[in-house]
């Protein structure tokens, strides 16, 4: 049996270069409490809701094309398992034609059966599928 990651695509009107670097930009479309840098290979940074909170490493980074966040530590506080999202990585691939982008995400990790999935998945689609999609289209995100 095949794990099944959350995945979710967008798209947009923007070119590979702009979408990426509105991925970065995470206090836009994300969170507000938002500190560090998102956006090379190395950078550190950490998103904060409230009590939870999620530190994140850039283990990748194509700019243009793709970038990994790895979750290094987290306290998610709503959760008997607190530390679930611990050594998963958020992927963002980009991909241009002509007149559309597109940004699919896939959290390695997130998948059905875990304590956080429902609760998580609402989240991402509404961060990564409305925020992130306005962030691109409008130039507003809706973060938290």
């Amino acid at each position: 049996m095949t794990k099944q990651d959350y995945r979710a695509t967008i798209t947009g009107d923007v070119s590979a270069s702009e979408a990426y670097d509105k991925i970065a930009r995470v206090s836009e479309w994300w969170a507000k409490d938002f500190k560090g840098s998102a956006r090379d290979s190395g950078d550190l940074f950490t998103v904060r809701f409230g009590e939870t909170f999620v530190y994140f490493k850039v283990t990748e980074a194509i700019p243009d094309s793709k970038v990994i966040w790895h979750v290094t530590n987290c306290f998610l506080s709503w959760i008997n398992n607190k530390t679930e999202w611990n050594d998963t990585n958020i992927i963002f691939e980009v991909s241009a034609r002509p007149g559309e982008t597109t940004i699919t995400i896939t959290h390695e990790g997130l998948i059905p059966g875990i304590e956080c999935f429902e609760d998580c998945e609402k989240g991402w689609n509404e961060y990564f599928g409305k925020s992130l999609k306005q962030l691109l289209v409008t130039g507003h995100g809706m973060p938290q």
